[in-house]
């Protein structure tokens, strides 16, 4: 494995692992309310299409870092859907 390579492992792994925190806090408590829907709208639309950049490429660290990223970030998104008005009034 070449360096630049490992190095995009590295890097995958560690945004991608930011996320589980708040994911597992989310999906224990159901307060959403500190989540602003309009972030994670775009934020998840522009993972997706880090997702398909990546699938383009052939480059799977940024495939494998943005899959799980767009699922967890999607969870997220969708708790905010689902639980965002209820918590907010």
């Amino acid at each position: 494995m070449l360096i630049p390579e490992l190095i995009g492992y590295l890097a995958a792994a560690l945004t991608t692992c930011s996320f589980v925190p708040q994911a597992l806090h989310t999906f224990r408590t159901r307060d959403v309310s500190g989540i602003s829907l309009g972030m994670y709208s775009v934020f998840t639309a522009g993972i997706a299409l880090w997702l398909v950049y990546g699938l383009a490429l052939s480059a799977w660290p940024i495939v494998a870092a943005n899959a799980i990223t767009l699922v967890l970030a999607s969870a997220i998104l969708g708790m905010k859907l689902r639980y965002g008005t209820r918590s907010e009034r």
